[in-house]
């Protein structure tokens, strides 16, 4: 349970210290946030719990398969927001967009048998 509750901190900081710093430096705040901090802390906490290399390089792989389907998300909410719609709507338009498109990713994985 300690272990949990760690895990849960250093998490939970590097996701305040991103969100705080682009308060005042959004590309900085984005930089940060676009680093594979939560992915590389999966690896360690996984690998902390359960050292095994078969298990870690599907997780890996399954990992990169399914950031290419959150990307656009990032590309929708800005283009909505400038477009004047309001911040909520936005982000649940992303949201939905990036649920369509991992389900796509999800059957195009087991059909085409990769990414772990």
């Amino acid at each position: 349970m300690l272990f949990f509750i760690l895990k849960c901190l250093i998490s939970g900081l590097l996701i305040a210290a991103a969100s705080s710093i682009a308060r005042r430096y959004p590309g900085f705040g984005a930089l940060i946030a676009s680093l594979p901090l939560v992915s590389v802390l999966g690896m360690i906490w996984l690998w902390l719990e359960k050292p095994d290399r078969i298990v870690m390089s599907h997780h890996a792989e399954a990992t990169f398969w399914y950031v290419l389907p959150s990307l656009p998300m990032f590309l929708l909410i800005p283009r909505l927001l400038r477009a004047g719609l309001p911040f909520w709507f936005a982000l649940l338009a992303g949201c939905a967009l990036t649920i369509v498109l991992y389900l796509c990713t999800t059957w195009a994985l087991a059909r085409f048998g990769t990414g772990g």
